[in-house]
This record gives structure tokens, sequence and C-alpha cells, in this order.
């Protein structure tokens, strides 16, 4: 799955939109190297976002194409 698609369904990113332009903004970096929206997001990868100042990481533990709200957060776990 596309990392901007990942960052959307598991509601880290609100819209996919944001989430592509926070990648071409370098906002975004996978195992500590930047990532273009088409990456391919794999179980074990450590994502880290960057919202201004402030970082948050997280590790991918499982990819599902649609994810209810109540279950968007088992895709990950914060570091």
């Amino acid at each position: 799955m596309r990392i901007d698609k990942y960052l959307k369904v598991s509601r880290i990113i609100k819209r996919r939109t944001v989430a592509a332009e926070a990648c071409g903004a370098d906002h975004v970096t996978v195992n500590g190297k930047p990532v273009k929206p088409s990456y391919d997001v794999k179980v074990g990868d450590v994502i880290t976002v960057r919202f201004g100042s402030q970082s948050a990481s997280y590790k991918v533990t499982a990819v599902r194409d649609h994810a209810l709200k109540a279950d968007a957060s088992d895709m990950y776990e914060t570091l």
C-alpha cells in the first residue's frame, strides 16, 4: 500500500492529499529516509511524521485497505 494511503487509512493524517503533500515536502520519513507518496509500506517499517517542530514515530503492525475508526489504531504502534 502507498504511504499516503496508509497514513489516511490508519488515521495518522486525516486526508490523503495532506499526506501526499507532507511526503513531498520531506515531512515523512520511513526507517530514517525521506520518502515519496508512492513508497510501498511494509509491516515493520518505522514511520516518522514531523508536524512543525514536533515529530511522532509509528511502527507499522498491519497493512489493511480499509479500517474502521475503532480498528485504525491497531495498524500501528506508537513509539
